[in-house]
């Protein structure tokens, strides 16, 4: 992990049940946390009995203690050595006034130790508390095992499942995205709606390309920051047979837009391409935007700030770049393959090998010479995790799909970045997509965190998710 992540721990506890478990458990928690890399929140033994939270004024005092770390908290983790209190529980979290994600933990018995001593019924417990955190309105996740040993593999991996959550919801919800220049006026299709967004915590900040132009027309040739992001191009990429001339105008490109995104505490952004930069200024933003993207900036073409918000998506749940590509092409006669492709400002990330070049589509219109600067390259093959985000301005909803499937390394001659991608029974996906009105451009990123989108966007954003396969 990049970061440490902390979560804030809630022991539960009832005491006509062993309540030493609830010492044990405790401990056990915690430590199972903090060997994962975790940091932990929770009360102390001094602060409640045995620091787990059974009565009212227990979870108060909890709740408070969460209040006072709300700054540092990522999400909140139940853990259930017996059957708990489950009031206690959800009072916790209600009063704690903390909106992250929240994951439910029950340790298991053992068939060998089921006296009134030793025997926990968290199985039994586990179902009390989500049937009143659902009464009380707060979402909530499992661990794939109904009741898991909090020192297990499997605990381990749900813990890992639940980081990226809390990454993608908590970031999401402070999503502010740098809208660059107005939406090209032949794409019709990356129109979205900013109020929709700015519901679920997304915001857009704008600028008019003529400002970028503008400040780039303010700055030298020789000007710190443009040969800082000039030696930066170079040691990203082969820029072999790239006329000196478009290598400066890239790099001063990419420092205004830095120092812009800097100013206004942008993280994300969208670009308008096709064809005003190539026609006015005379390079293609590409490799800036794939930059970007590779240091986990996501960066998407055409003015798609939704298909932005679906990249920053996979990036923070994985932690690896993501790349905005068309579904393009049919792949021969496999019906569950298909061509991905842009032309492109992918995330070095993403190819097998690459070199700048110029853009082989625009040039038909602007001339070559204004076209260098995109990224050619094929995609290497692996495993991926596709998304989509789409504003429903008609039914005033955000709608989503998420999948998985693989890059092969099928042959393919092509130019730009391109990849062959094969997913199981994709002729029903390109159905939904099509029959759903969604776009043609798809968020891509090479891991496989489809479940993790998710249950982020169903249970925390509250979007309309559909899962292929």
């Amino acid at each position: 992990m990049d970061q440490q992540m902390t979560f804030g721990v809630i022991i539960g506890n009832r005491g006509f049940f062993p309540d030493h478990l609830a010492k044990s458990g405790r401990e056990e928690m915690i430590r199972a946390l903090e060997a994962a890399g975790y940091g932990v929140v929770a009360p102390s033994p001094e602060e409640t009995k045995y620091g787990a939270v059974e009565t009212r004024e227990e979870a108060k005092r909890c709740a408070a203690l969460f209040d006072d770390h709300r700054k540092t908290i990522d999400g909140i983790i139940v853990s259930l050595p017996n059957f708990g209190d489950e009031r206690a529980v959800a009072e916790t979290i209600r009063m704690s006034r903390l909106n992250v994600p929240v994951l439910i933990q029950a340790t298991p018995d053992s068939a060998s130790r089921m006296t009134i001593r030793d025997r926990r019924d968290s199985f039994c417990g586990k179902m009390s508390v989500c049937n009143n955190l659902t009464q009380y309105g707060i979402p909530y996740s499992l661990t794939r095992l109904h009741t898991v040993a909090p020192d297990s593999e499997e605990f381990r991996e749900d813990l890992a499942w639940f980081a990226g959550v809390c990454r993608v919801v908590n970031g999401l919800r402070k999503t502010r995205i740098g809208a660059i220049g107005a939406r090209p006026a032949a794409f019709n299709t990356v129109r979205y709606s900013e109020k929709l967004l700015e519901a679920s915590g997304i915001d857009v900040e704008t600028v008019d390309l003529s400002e970028i132009l503008g400040r780039i027309g303010r700055m030298k040739d020789d000007d710190p920051a443009a040969q800082e992001k000039l030696r930066a191009i170079r040691s990203y990429v082969s820029t072999q047979g790239i006329p000196e001339p478009s290598m400066i105008k890239m790099a001063k490109l990419a420092a205004v837009v830095h120092g812009w995104m800097q100013e206004t505490g942008v993280t994300v952004s969208a670009v308008q391409c096709w064809t005003a930069i190539e026609e006015y200024y005379g390079v293609v933003p590409c490799t800036v935007m794939s930059m970007m993207s590779d240091t986990l900036m996501p960066s998407a073409c055409e003015v798609d700030v939704c298909g932005t918000v679906a990249m920053h998506a996979l990036a923070l749940a994985s932690q690896t770049p993501s790349a905005l590509l068309d579904w393009n092409n049919n792949y021969g006669e496999n019906p569950d393959k298909a061509v991905c492709f842009h032309c492109s400002n992918l995330p070095k990330h993403f190819f097998q090998n690459v070199r700048m070049d110029f853009q082989e589509i625009i040039a038909g219109t602007v001339g070559k010479e204004g076209t260098f600067g995109t990224m050619v390259g094929r995609v290497k093959s692996g495993p991926m995790s596709f998304a989509r985000i789409s504003t429903n301005d008609r039914r005033g909803t955000i709608s989503t799909y998420v999948g998985e499937g693989r890059f092969t390394d099928d042959p393919l001659e092509t130019f730009g970045g391109a990849g062959v991608v094969e997913i199981p029974r994709m002729q029903e996906l390109l159905r939904y997509i099509c029959e759903n009105g969604f776009e043609h451009h798809v968020a891509a990123n090479l891991s496989s965190v489809a479940g993790i989108l998710e249950e982020s966007f169903r249970k925390y954003m509250r979007w309309e998710v559909h899962r292929h396969n």
